[in-house]
């Protein structure tokens, strides 16, 4: 079984746990509750990956999501079926509280998980470490219509799908640039930051893979919303 497969039963069991045993009318608060909206302006927790998940096919339950969210978006008609690397459920990202280098286009987990990064885990990193906040996130796309490492054979990359995000860097207020390549290694400021943000995308996204990971991942982190729970 996957390992954020039973990181979230778990979470459910708990939950379930408490309702049995808890006295009186006490009302489970929403954000833990497993049924309840997702709110974005609530920080994540054991709970919060099995609502983002439950997004992926449920429009409605998507668009309440980002309705609590700073993003700017269009939503994307579905792709044919039987094109090779099919689109359901998609937004085009245009920006939020922060600009991006470009637009790009996110399945509904992957965008509200962008927003949740961007509101607990980005900018609280930016104003401890810098003092001033994130305008603008650069990144390297989302979409690719393509097999993991590019390979001729195996599985699709999450990229395929939309589900996934390459981070590259970000800019702050006074205009300095923080780039994964360059500011990741040795005890500065931007190492600081730059370990923080990973370390806080990965109580959003399901994966993320940065330098630490594999030579290939040495200029971006890499944040997707897969099925595997990986935090490298």
């Amino acid at each position: 079984m996957r390992a954020g497969v039973r990181r979230g039963i778990g979470a459910l069991l708990v939950v379930a746990l408490t309702l049995l045993t808890w006295p009186g009318n006490w009302r489970l608060p929403d954000n833990w509750n497993p049924w309840a909206p997702l709110d974005v302006r609530q920080p994540p927790n054991r709970i919060t990956r099995f609502k983002l998940a439950r997004l992926q096919n449920d429009p409605q339950l998507c668009a309440r999501a980002l309705a609590t969210s700073s993003l700017r978006f269009e939503p994307q008609a579905d792709s044919k079926v039987d094109k090779d690397c099919p689109l359901h459920n998609v937004l085009r990202v245009q920006g939020s509280n922060v600009r991006l280098s470009s637009s790009f286009l996110a399945s509904c987990p992957l965008a509200v998980a962008f927003a949740l990064f961007e509101r607990h885990a980005l900018q609280p990193a930016a104003q401890v470490t810098f003092g001033q906040p994130v305008v603008q996130v650069d990144h390297l796309g989302s979409f690719a219509c393509r097999n993991v490492y590019n390979r001729a054979d195996g599985r699709r990359s999450q990229h395929a799908t939309a589900n996934a995000l390459d981070i590259a860097g970000v800019r702050l207020a006074d205009g300095r640039r923080i780039s994964v390549l360059a500011g990741w290694s040795g005890k500065s400021d931007e190492a600081e930051f730059l370990h923080q943000v990973h370390s806080g995308a990965c109580k959003t996204f399901s994966s993320v893979l940065g330098p630490d990971y594999n030579a290939a991942h040495r200029d971006h982190f890499h944040v997707d919303m897969g099925g595997w729970s990986v935090c490298r």
